[in-house]
């Protein structure tokens, strides 16, 4: 399916520069667009790149260029711009109609709004509430007491243990798992006994899950994901944690047990966070860091154990001028030792000429 410059102007609210009748089939990243697909342009020095390297026949851009050879539009936000040609011409797949699928496990003490979508082979306990206009893929379960909010999307394979509750708007991705058993074992006796598992999970409006995820519940209280938080896959949370709102946590992060946040605290890739630190809000931890203390407002903190940036990455840049240190030790170890011999050499004749 083609379309021209000009319908896809309109579609994006952009501006025509170049052939308007020009016919479009597709969209495309620079790298990989072709003959016939527009592609998108975010920084002004993908000019080269765009004209050298790129076979697409068109560009959306938010600033046109004397240097662009190609046709294009103007936008006020080329990614939004983008993300809509894309899904022209590639629709996401429609959302089926509102209701239960004649394979999904409905209990009959469970209330499900009409608007919502409940998939095949999907199960819904006891006591569960299900919002407006929330989708529930097949296969997920929701355990007893759990309570589902409006416009939620929840993937195949999500489990949802008992109390657990998702605010509206939030999404959680495929074999996610919220509200399984705190690590947490008395061990005084000499065995590992299981302590209480009482608490539940809490998301808050807006929140994220990605693919994967595991949030344990509260031993006694609630494990709490803040508003707008967005948690990437494969991501670990431990028991009575409470996250702040807006916080970035990326993949494979481990957060033990009652670590708490602030908002809009960042979390970079395989970041691991000891139980009972707080981490204030505005911080940001580089990646593969160690957090084994509190984390104050602002700071950004990298390595292990993690400390401030500057004091971390002074260190590293001394580490890695190590060898030529050794060198330098060395050269002035040598002289230094010729320097005596030269010095007892010369003392030698005073002594015997004063005795």
């Amino acid at each position: 399916m083609g379309t021209t410059l000009a319908q896809l102007a309109e579609l994006v609210d952009g501006t025509v520069f170049g052939n308007p009748d020009l016919v479009i089939t597709g969209a495309n990243i620079i790298r990989d667009a072709v003959a016939g697909e527009i592609t998108l342009m975010d920084k002004p020095d993908q000019v080269q790149l765009l004209m050298e390297k790129c076979q697409a026949s068109a560009v959306l851009v938010s600033q046109a260029s004397e240097k662009l050879t190609i046709d294009g539009i103007v936008v006020a936000n080329v990614h939004e711009a983008f993300g809509k040609v894309i899904r022209f011409f590639l629709p996401w797949e429609q959302k089926p109609a509102s209701g239960i699928h004649r394979s999904a496990i409905v209990s009959l003490a469970a209330v499900v709004d009409p608007t919502a979508t409940i998939g095949a082979g999907a199960i819904i306990s006891d006591g569960v509430v299900v919002g407006k206009n929330t989708t529930v893929h097949s296969g997920v379960h929701i355990q007893a007491g759990c309570r589902i909010g409006n416009d939620v999307t929840i993937f195949p394979g999500v489990v949802l243990y008992d109390r657990t509750e998702v605010g509206d708007r939030c999404i959680i991705h495929a074999s996610a798992v919220l509200g399984a058993y705190g690590f947490g074992y008395d061990s005084s006796t000499g065995k590992h006994i299981l302590s209480a598992q009482l608490g539940n999970v809490v998301l808050e409006a807006d929140v994220e899950i990605g693919a994967g995820t595991t949030i344990d519940r509260g031993t006694y209280g609630t494990t709490l994901i803040g508003e707008g938080t967005k948690i990437d896959n494969m991501v670990m949370i431990g028991h009575n944690c409470r996250l702040g709102k807006h916080n970035l946590i990326c993949s494979q992060v481990g957060i033990a047990g009652s670590v708490s946040t602030g908002d809009y605290v960042v979390m970079a890739g395989q970041v691991g966070v000891r139980d009972h630190v707080h981490i204030g809000t505005g911080a940001a931890v580089g990646a593969k860091a160690g957090v084994g203390s509190d984390i104050p407002e602002g700071q950004q903190s990298l390595g292990i154990p993690a400390g401030p940036i500057k004091e971390i990455m002074a260190e590293h840049m001394a580490i890695k001028r190590l060898p030529d240190m050794r060198k330098t030790i060395k050269s002035l170890a040598k002289r230094i030792e010729q320097l005596e011999r030269e010095a007892e050499a010369v003392s030698q004749p005073a002594i015997r000429k004063a005795s």
